[in-house]
């Protein structure tokens, strides 16, 4: 069943799993909605689609919001995202490590989560979705989450019961005050007067350390 706005609270008792696509270090929507259910269902068979999570995330700098970007080669809507490969024409990697580390350099926890993020970065596979899955891991290990991931077979418009679909729900395109899963905690950041909600979670682990999965659990919406 595809996921609507506001009817997950409805629906997610019908549900033991969540589908949902992948994302370039997702924002903090993603992990309060994958944190409900023992497992996760990645979507890999899916075309890819611009302008969303899939190859993008926003950190928070010294000149406020900033939007890191993965190049992809000849991205169109019918590329399979597990064929997708990465743009390599110039070191838009280094550029993002040299982005995040700048952002969360004098972060408390950055000293103790950069040996965790540098190697992806410094040495990027080929293909969008497996750097995506790299990073994905590592921010469940260090959030302490044990959601299980289980990639997709096949692409189905409809999953089976059983199964939320949540897929293209969470998108920087539609505020997520519109969805039904987040209510902000906030914490302090290292930028800016103002608190910034649903950036990438590095904001989160950088910032609040061991502490990232309690702020994670009393975000998500209960009412």
């Amino acid at each position: 069943m595809r996921l609507l706005d506001r009817d997950w609270e409805i629906l997610k008792p019908m549900h033991d799993s969540v589908l949902i696509e992948s994302q370039y270090l997702p924002p903090i929507e993603f992990f309060c909605l994958i944190k409900q259910y023992e497992s996760l269902h990645l979507e890999v068979h899916e075309n890819f689609q611009k302008q969303t999570y899939r190859n993008r995330c926003y950190i928070l700098g010294a000149n406020n919001v900033q939007c890191l970007t993965i190049p992809v080669v000849k991205a169109n809507s019918k590329q399979s995202i597990g064929d997708l490969k990465i743009d390599y024409s110039r070191p838009w990697h280094k550029e993002h490590w040299r982005s995040i580390k700048s952002a969360y350099g004098k972060s408390p926890f950055f000293e103790f989560f950069e040996p965790h993020f540098e190697n992806p970065y410094l040495n990027p596979p080929e293909k969008l979705l497996d750097f995506n899955g790299q990073l994905l891991t590592i921010c469940l290990k260090l959030l302490g989450l044990k959601s299980r991931i289980i990639p997709t077979s096949e692409y189905l418009k409809s999953p089976k019961k059983g199964i939320l679909d949540a897929r293209s729900l969470i998108n920087p395109k539609v505020d997520f005050k519109k969805r039904s899963i987040y209510m902000p905690e906030k914490y302090l950041q290292v930028f800016g007067k103002d608190f910034v909600p649903n950036l990438s979670v590095i904001d989160l682990l950088m910032n609040e350390g061991p502490n990232s999965l309690n702020l994670v659990t009393k975000s998500i919406r209960t009412e």
